[in-house]
């Protein structure tokens, strides 16, 4: 009696497990899929939570043939678990409603999870008294949801990705139910059902695995106008490179980084205007921008003697220091002796740094969700400030003036809130629209009217460029009517207020 006691809780701690790996799966794929990470969040694991405290109140109408009803639920959940994923991506490439069909996946989960605490709990009932029993039956629950965490965020996720891991999801529940099936067949007053179905879903769950990777090919590419060439996960982003005619696009969570086509008018007015104005130049830090590009410009100065890039991600880094596109594109600049990678988030690098920089490059996303918002706040922005060298200049990328004007002046203003005279200029990139940088330097060692004036003045004849020129930032740093005197209305960005990705999200995106 005791062994069943025993194993009813080792399945209840492997069912919690594979439980809390299923919302975290579906929260991802959601995200990616659908963006805004916080809002997929909260409302895939709301859902999954409602349904679960459904499924717990249905649980009351089972009276009899517990057991059975159990292996049924597990062997309903290894189906749903495991193909959730190549679902998501049908949904995409087919239907077009992957949102429909991640949310229904979530509460069908969410409802079969809420069974199974009630099912065990009843069945372990003969084998303990009610206090031991519940207390038992949730620790063990709770456990599992422990190891399942930790189980997502250090092997699933980097290592499986989101094509493997709903198979191994569906792979626990199935272990589960075989292992009840099998070793209590005895009890079972649905034997024969619940055989043929131990025999049909073990073989979908084999060719699942062998098929999954086209299907998920197949959904990623209905994703993209271009060939994809390039996926992956990593514990940080979805990486896709695509190829359209000789030239490449990066997207990251489905947002275009760059294109071959025409990434040096992005690069060349990220980077040469700060390294223009700067009164030295040989101590440079590049926040983001793993893909090397950034780097490729700085290091064509000769002065240049230490980069120091910070990204997040090591498969990004790794990527374009390895991969032939990005090597070409990027002209080694990741294996250049005067560049160090460090993969940090740039926020806490700036926290424990403590050197002092010529330029900051800020080559960061979007401020889309709060996690990024926060490296376009005022804080960031005053501990880019005290790693500046005196003459030194910070420059960030800052979205589209033209469709997101409010989130391009919100970093605008941040920028003079954190102590900066400050210079925006912005300039046409085809693939991308209209696009914008704001450049700042200490107040109190040059007024913005100064400046400005330096800034026109720039020759950047003694560094190699595509686009730049003096004239071209004369241009870039004229803006149309009325831009500006919308800076009023917008508020400064903070860690507490992260206002600016509220602003972004109102953009109305032209393309």
């Amino acid at each position: 009696m005791k062994r069943r006691s025993y194993l009813l809780k080792a399945c209840l701690f492997a069912t919690g497990c594979a439980g809390i790996v299923a919302e975290f799966v579906l929260s991802t794929l959601a995200s990616y899929l659908l963006g805004n990470t916080t809002l997929q969040w909260t409302l895939v694991m709301s859902l999954m939570l409602f349904t679960m405290g459904l499924g717990s109140r249905l649980s009351r109408h089972i009276q009899d043939r517990l057991l059975d009803r159990f292996i049924a639920v597990e062997f309903t959940l290894s189906v749903l678990c495991a193909s959730c994923g190549a679902a998501a991506y049908f949904g995409t490439a087919l239907v077009g409603q992957v949102g429909a069909v991640l949310y229904g996946y979530a509460a069908g989960i969410g409802l079969l999870i809420g069974l199974e605490i009630p099912l065990v709990a009843r069945m372990n009932e003969t084998y303990e008294s009610l206090r031991t029993n519940i207390a038992s039956v949730m620790e063990k629950d709770y456990y599992g949801a422990l190891v399942g965490g930790v189980l997502f965020a250090f092997f699933a996720l980097p290592h499986l990705g989101l094509t493997f891991t709903p198979i191994m999801l569906g792979a626990v529940n199935f272990t589960v139910a075989s292992t009840l099936l099998w070793k209590y067949r005895g009890l079972l007053v649905r034997r024969r059902w619940l055989t043929g179905a131990f025999w049909t879903i073990g073989i979908g769950l084999v060719g699942l695995g062998v098929c999954i990777r086209p299907i998920v090919l197949f959904g990623e590419q209905s994703r993209y106008r271009d060939r994809v060439i390039y996926e992956a996960q990593t514990p940080y982003q979805r990486i896709v490179m695509t190829e359209w005619k000789g030239y490449h696009w990066l997207f990251l969570n489905g947002s275009v980084q760059f294109s071959t086509y025409d990434e040096a008018r992005y690069h060349e007015a990220l980077v040469h205007p700060a390294m223009g104005l700067a009164a030295s130049r040989e101590r440079v830090l590049i926040l983001g921008g793993g893909d090397g590009l950034a780097a490729r410009e700085a290091l064509k100065h000769a002065d240049v003697r230490s980069v120091i890039l910070v990204d997040l991600d090591p498969a990004m880094t790794e990527l374009a220091r390895t991969h032939p596109v990005l090597l070409e594109a990027n002209e080694g600049a990741l294996n250049d002796p005067r560049l160090r990678v460090v993969n940090r988030d740039a926020g806490r690098f700036l926290e424990d740094a403590d050197e002092l920089f010529d330029v900051i490059l800020i080559d960061l996303p979007d401020p889309k969700g709060p996690d990024l918002a926060r490296l376009y706040s005022r804080e960031f922005y005053l501990s880019c400030k005290r790693h500046l060298s005196r003459g030194g200049v910070v420059v960030t990328q800052s979205s589209s003036p033209l469709y997101a004007t409010r989130a391009f002046l919100c970093v605008y203003r941040t920028l003079q809130a954190a102590g900066f005279s400050v210079l925006p200029y912005h300039t046409t990139i085809p693939t991308m629209g209209d696009w914008g940088w704001v450049l700042g330097m200490k107040a109190e060692v040059v007024s913005a009217e100064a400046l400005k004036e330096r800034a026109m003045g720039l020759d950047f004849s003694g560094v190699e460029t595509v686009f730049l020129n003096r004239e071209a930032m004369v241009g870039m740093a004229q803006f149309w009517k009325g831009v500006f005197e919308q800076a009023g209305e917008v508020a400064v960005n903070t860690e507490l207020a992260p206002v600016v990705d509220r602003y972004y999200r109102e953009a109305e995106w032209g393309w």
